[in-house]
């Protein structure tokens, strides 16, 4: 076979994209996956979509399977006694199950340039946590399931977003106490 560089090249070009492919799949992307979270300090069992039952700890979080469309899930407290039974709709591809009824907060982070936090934040809504108020608008949430956020409770925001051409913004889902610890430690007035 004659040396042919115009199909070297392809190969060189084909295996150059197969390598960033694969090495953005296994390293960079993003997982998405849907959680059950118990802040609190007892311990639950719970049954989704009439499946195995499984076991939730105190202050612990589980990946879990959901499909999209409808779900549902049966809660029992830890004598195995059925606190309730709900459906709940799955549309996004990532969510979290608030199997305790706990308070939750969903913060949005800005990023860009020329971003002034202290104006944006005085310019955003208040939010009320115990009876003192928090600037930056932080949505508060303790129904049964949402999927209003980018990242879940076990992940950080990402450090810095790079080719941001304005003014754009990640939301999170905070447990409680972690939003007012995250809160304290970001925002300095």
């Amino acid at each position: 076979m004659k040396n042919n560089p115009s199909l070297k090249g392809l190969f060189i070009a084909v295996v150059a994209f197969i390598l960033a492919f694969g090495i953005y799949f296994l390293f960079l992307a993003k997982k998405n996956y849907y959680l059950v979270d118990n802040p609190t300090p007892n311990t639950y069992y719970y049954k989704i979509n009439n499946g195995s039952e499984s076991i939730i700890a105190a202050g612990q979080f589980v990946n879990v399977d959901l499909k999209k469309g409808k779900n549902s899930i049966k809660v029992f407290d830890q004598n195995k006694k059925l606190l309730y039974d709900s459906a709940f709709e799955v549309k996004k591809i990532r969510g979290l199950i608030n199997i305790a009824h706990q308070d939750y907060y969903i913060n949005d982070q800005y990023y860009g340039y020329n971003l002034k936090k202290d104006s944006l934040l005085l310019a955003l809504d208040k939010t009320m946590i115990d009876g003192k108020a928090y600037f930056g608008g932080a949505q508060h949430f303790n129904k049964l399931y949402t999927e209003d956020f980018y990242y879940n409770i076990d992940e950080d925001y990402d450090k810095i977003i790079k080719n941001v051409q304005q003014v754009e913004f990640r939301s999170k889902i905070f447990r409680k106490q972690d939003y007012l610890n995250y809160y304290k430690e970001y925002y300095k007035f």
